[in-house]
């Protein structure tokens, strides 16, 4: 990984299918002192929980046969919503000016998610990817973990 800094008034991003943190940087470059300034969350329901019935079944066009449909994945499209509904709100963000530059931590296939619903403006203010999911961490112990990758 590329060496990265979290300057004054900078932000990190932290979230996963279900939650996410806005935190701005109130401290500097060397001593980080990360803000909570907005989070956002939904429900973390399973599949089983968010659809009732069985998967659909099919008749063959010739014969007696029927076959079940596989099964939608609720919980997949849930955290798809919820990652797009965030990275709208980065954008919106970006084109205010609220953010100017900003660290996105994020599971590997949420940043995937992400990356496709991020418009270039925002993309190119990310200073930092980082694949990992922090979003149950402590602010304290995000400031480590930053603070560790900056000085690797």
């Amino acid at each position: 990984m590329s060496q990265f800094k979290v300057p004054t008034k900078s932000w990190v991003i932290v979230c996963d299918g279900a939650r996410a943190l806005f935190i701005q940087n109130d401290g500097d470059t060397e001593k980080l002192n990360l803000r909570v300034a907005e989070r956002s969350s939904q429900e973390d329901e399973p599949s089983r929980d968010l659809g009732a019935d069985r998967p659909g079944r099919s008749h063959q066009s010739v014969g007696n046969g029927r076959s079940a449909m596989e099964e939608t994945d609720l919980h997949a499209q849930a955290e798809e919503a919820f990652l797009k509904r965030t990275a709208e709100r980065v954008n919106e963000m970006v084109y205010d000016k609220t953010i100017e530059d900003y660290v996105l931590i994020a599971p590997p296939s949420a940043l995937g998610t992400l990356r496709q619903h991020l418009n270039a403006a925002s993309t190119d203010a990310a200073s930092a990817e980082i694949p990992k999911d922090l979003t149950n961490q402590p602010i304290t112990d995000i400031e480590k973990h930053l603070t560790r990758l900056r000085a690797a």
